[in-house]
């Protein structure tokens, strides 16, 4: 089987294509990245030396690249993890999030379908479906949760989702669909809360923290959440939708106070600061669904993997740094 994966050089993708890789000798996996600017080439550089690998890059927003792409691999299966996802940068400019992550998700289903795609699947987020009380431990998201929206990333998000049923429904296209829960582990951008926090801890520098803190997210390692994505596309049932959660439920002064005692680092580094508009209260995923009809289970609480993740943070100052320099985005010569 021959798979494109897109958002090869960010957090998520990059996670996926070491897993599969190594796991699936006979399969041939090709990368697709824009590499704009959370696309770090360093996340896969080790990848060249596989034979079932290879990397190019490009953007999924444009068509006739798109097109062409298809009609000289011969895919079997798309995987899309290609996507703007900081919510604070969808609030300052929406319409990069409009294009990436609805029009590139339209091209890569148009082509899909003229090329006899085996198989779609759209790597999509807990936050289509809004937020929930923090006084409600009892609800959760669950596959039937209505779509309810707070960000333009979100709403981006979801009008994919809503694209992906409809292409499913109107032309027969094999989709599946995953919506995870916050991801944290090696290789995540900078710019958001762990990694964020794990640097400035570093260097003795202020973390900032929306509000009180007291917004609640569900935790899952990223090694989980390309598990349940790798079964649901090689088992899960087309036409379904799929809810990954690490049952890891923490506020973000919780998971802020976690990481300084695990580094020794005082809790008077935090700094308090206006909270986000439209900010989530909690997000809370039932993954019984997948549990339940394709045996996915977690291998990570979220004690060992924080810490193993904080461990690789220390240990790969390097590649903070060059993205910190801007370094980084030298790395990918053109071939």
């Amino acid at each position: 089987m021959k798979y494109l994966v897109t958002g090869v050089a960010g957090f998520i993708g990059s996670n996926y294509m070491h897993y599969v890789t190594e796991k699936y000798k006979d399969d041939f996996f090709v990368g697709l990245d824009a590499l704009t600017y959370a696309g770090n080439y360093n996340n896969i550089k080790s990848l060249e030396k596989y034979e079932n690998y290879k990397f190019i890059k490009g953007d999924i927003t444009n068509r006739e690249f798109i097109y062409k792409l298809f009609e000289e691999e011969k895919f079997d299966v798309v995987i899309n993890f290609a996507a703007e996802s900081h919510v604070d940068n969808s609030i300052k400019n929406p319409e990069v999030f409009l294009n990436t992550n609805i029009i590139g998700t339209c091209v890569l289903m148009d082509a899909s379908r003229k090329y006899n795609i085996k198989r779609y699947h759209q790597v999509s987020t807990d936050e289509v479906y809004g937020d929930l009380p923090l006084d409600r431990k009892d609800l959760k998201f669950t596959e039937e949760t209505p779509l309810h929206t707070s960000s333009p990333y979100s709403s981006s998000k979801a009008s994919a989702d809503l694209l992906v049923m409809a292409y499913y429904r109107t032309y027969n296209l094999p989709v599946t669909i995953s919506r995870c829960s916050n991801n944290y582990g090696p290789y995540q951008f900078p710019e958001k809360l762990i990694p964020v926090v794990i640097s400035k801890a570093m260097k003795n520098e202020k973390i900032p923290v929306y509000g009180k803190g007291e917004n609640v997210r569900d935790w899952i390692h990223v090694i989980d959440h390309n598990i349940g994505v790798d079964k649901i596309v090689r088992e899960g049932t087309i036409g379904q939708i799929y809810n990954l959660g690490g049952h890891s439920e923490r506020s973000n002064l919780d998971v802020i106070k976690t990481i300084l005692r695990q580094m020794n680092k005082s809790e008077d580094l935090i700094e308090y600061v206006e909270d986000r508009p439209g900010h989530d209260l909690r997000y809370a995923i039932d993954s019984s669904k997948v549990e339940q009809e394709l045996g996915w289970n977690l291998t990570y609480n979220f004690e060992e993997g924080i810490k193993e993740t904080i461990d690789w943070y220390l240990n790969n100052k390097e590649w903070i740094n060059n993205i910190l320099s801007g370094e980084y985005k030298k790395v990918y010569k053109e071939k």
